[in-house]
């Protein structure tokens, strides 16, 4: 069954304009007929408005029409060419050209040894390579590792600085939640100064005070 467009705001209008079943209504709309119901009550959608299957090529009028003279009858969606449209569009693997793939080797080092926190997967995604050829870069069982060399991407000409920078920002960001998570602190911390030695060390530091001289109570002489 071909999957409805807005498909409680499409209940809401059958409810409304048609007398179909709440059975026949939920099957059209891959709701649950109890769901249908709750429209109908007006317990459900109350501030959905209805779309009309007809108007956006999702259901034809003979459709319809068999429908209400038949409960028993299931109608079939058409293909809405407004469905099409708001269909995400999958992105296509990038394409990096043949002068420049043995190139990509150079840029997998370079993120291997500049930026380990950035994950295979978006590196493959970014290069045009594969997991299995990270690995063997950073295993050095690459066919070619003698003379493979930290070389960043964008100088090879495999990404744009902006794709760079959004990589590596990412995995920055994921590699400071994960470490905020399980308490690590990136840098030294300052320790209480009892713990490290800075008292006593100021202490031995200050000039020390004379001691007064001692007199002796009978005869008012210094010892």
């Amino acid at each position: 069954m071909t999957d409805i467009l807005m498909p409680k705001a499409t209940a809401v209008w059958l409810v409304d304009n048609t007398s179909l079943t709440f059975d026949q209504i939920a099957d059209f709309c891959g709701l649950h007929p109890l769901e249908v119901k709750g429209i109908a009550d007006g317990e459900v959608a109350r501030d959905i408005r209805g779309a009309d299957p007809i108007a956006n090529g999702q259901l034809s009028r003979e459709e319809l029409d068999k429908a209400q003279t038949n409960d028993k009858y299931r109608m079939k969606a058409q293909k809405s060419r407004h469905a099409e449209l708001l269909k995400p569009v999958k992105k296509a693997p990038r394409y990096t050209p043949v002068s420049r793939r043995q190139d990509r080797p150079d840029a997998i080092a370079w993120f291997i040894r500049n930026h380990p926190e950035v994950a295979d997967s978006q590196v493959a995604r970014l290069l045009g390579t594969t997991k299995a050829t990270i690995d063997q870069v950073r295993n050095r069982s690459h066919w070619n590792s003698a003379n493979i060399k930290p070389v960043d991407p964008v100088t090879l000409g495999l990404a744009s600085q902006l794709e760079l920078d959004a990589v590596v920002k990412k995995a920055a960001d994921k590699k400071a939640k994960d470490d905020a998570r399980r308490g690590i602190v990136d840098g030294p911390t300052l320790e209480p100064a009892s713990e490290t030695g800075a008292v006593s060390a100021a202490a031995d530091d200050q000039p020390h005070s004379a001691e007064p001289p001692h007199f002796d109570d009978e005869d008012g002489e210094e010892d």
